[in-house]
C-alpha cells in the first residue's frame, strides 16, 4: 500500500502498475493480484486508506492544541509535507485531475477525501467563530481548493517556497 501511495503520489492513477509495484516490494504481481484482483480495487485501496490517514491526521491535529486558529494556521502542513517527500502530490488531487478515467470505486474515494476535508474545515470554522451555523461548507470549500490548487502551483515549478508564499497570500487575504 506504502508503495502504490507514493506511485500514485507521483503519477496518479494512471502511475499504478502491478508489475512495477511487484518489483520495488520484491513481491510477484500475482501475490498484488491476490489482495486487489483489479487496477480498480488497488486505487480505492490506496485513496481510502489515504483519505483515512488525512482524517486521523487532522483529528490528532485538533486534539494537539485547544486552539481551533492554530488548527487552520497548521492545515496548509497536510499538503506541504507531500511537497517535502519527493515533491508528490496530494493522492487524492492528482486523482480528481483524472477524474473522468477513474472507474467508480476510485471517484468516490476520491470524493469522500474532499468531503473529509471540507466537513473538518467547517468544523475548525465554527469553533474558532470565522463562520456562523450554516456558513462553514462554502468557505470550506473556498480554502481546501486554494490549498490543493497551491501544492499544485508548486509542485509544476518544483518550488516549495512557491507554496508557502501563496499560503501567506491566503493568510493575508484573510482566507486563512
Amino acid at each position: 500500500m506504502a508503495a502504490a501511495r507514493r506511485s500514485a503520489q507521483a503519477h496518479g492513477y494512471g502511475g499504478l502498475n502491478f508489475r512495477d509495484l511487484a518489483q520495488e516490494v520484491g513481491i510477484k504481481a500475482a501475490s498484488i493480484h491476490y489482495y486487489f484482483p483489479s487496477k480498480a480495487d488497488l486505487g480505492a485501496a490506496v485513496a481510502r486508506r489515504y483519505w483515512e490517514d488525512t482524517a486521523a491526521a487532522l483529528e490528532a491535529m485538533s486534539s494537539a492544541t485547544p486552539d481551533p486558529s492554530d488548527w487552520l494556521r497548521r492545515y496548509p502542513d497536510i499538503f506541504r509535507k507531500s511537497l517535502e517527500n519527493g515533491n508528490r502530490m496530494c493522492l487524492c488531487s492528482f486523482m480528481a485531475a483524472e477524474y473522468d478515467d477513474l472507474p467508480e470505486a476510485v471517484k468516490q474515494e476520491v470524493q469522500a477525501f474532499a468531503d473529509v476535508n471540507v466537513a473538518w474545515l467547517s468544523k475548525v470554522l465554527a469553533a474558532a467563530a470565522i463562520v456562523g451555523p450554516g456558513e462553514g461548507a462554502q468557505r470550506s470549500s473556498a480554502i481546501f481548493a486554494a490549498v490543493a490548487g497551491a501544492q499544485l502551483m508548486a509542485r509544476s515549478r518544483s518550488d516549495i517556497a512557491l507554496f508557502d508564499a501563496l499560503i501567506d497570500s491566503y493568510r493575508l487575504a484573510g482566507l486563512l
